[in-house]
């Protein structure tokens, strides 16, 4: 059984981050949050929260009367899930067609899974490179520990 069939049926807007549980803590009872409290418990900063929304990569973020944005817990985790596409090495333009679909709705699931395939691709690709420069590492150290003159390993 996947995430995806053991959470319970979400809309479009909510199917942004079906992810793994929030890695920071959040208070209780609260759903809505600060640009700045959203800076500490993600590590971002305001400038690319705020460039993830002008290159459509974050969804419509809420505004107080006052104009100030407004997080939400579905919000953090639409970061949360970002910094993982991020970690796998995706291109932001990658990421933002990702967003494109997922806010046009159900009918782009089979799209959403494509690019997620690939990039899981990707991400193997490059595990298996990192895998054989470890290797290569590894020789190479192993070589000068046995290399050393017999006076600095008996040290």
């Amino acid at each position: 059984m996947t995430l995806m069939e053991s959470t319970p049926v979400r809309t479009e807007t909510e199917d942004l981050c079906v992810s793994a549980p929030p890695t920071h803590p959040r208070p209780a009872g609260r759903d809505q949050y600060t640009i700045s409290e959203v800076v500490s418990f993600t590590g971002l900063t305001a400038h690319t929260l705020r460039w993830y929304e002008r290159i459509g990569l974050m969804p419509h973020v809420d505004r107080s009367h006052t104009g100030q944005r407004r997080f939400s817990n579905q919000d953090l985790d639409w970061l949360a899930f970002v910094g993982k596409l991020r970690l796998t090495g995706m291109p932001v333009a990658d990421m933002v067609r990702y967003a494109e679909l997922v806010r046009e709705g159900e009918h782009t699931f089979e799209r959403r899974q494509e690019l997620l395939e690939q990039t899981r691709r990707d991400v193997r690709t490059r595990v298996a490179e990192l895998h054989d420069t470890l290797a290569v590492l590894d020789y190479k150290i192993d070589y000068y520990a046995g290399a050393r003159p017999a006076s600095e390993r008996a040290s």
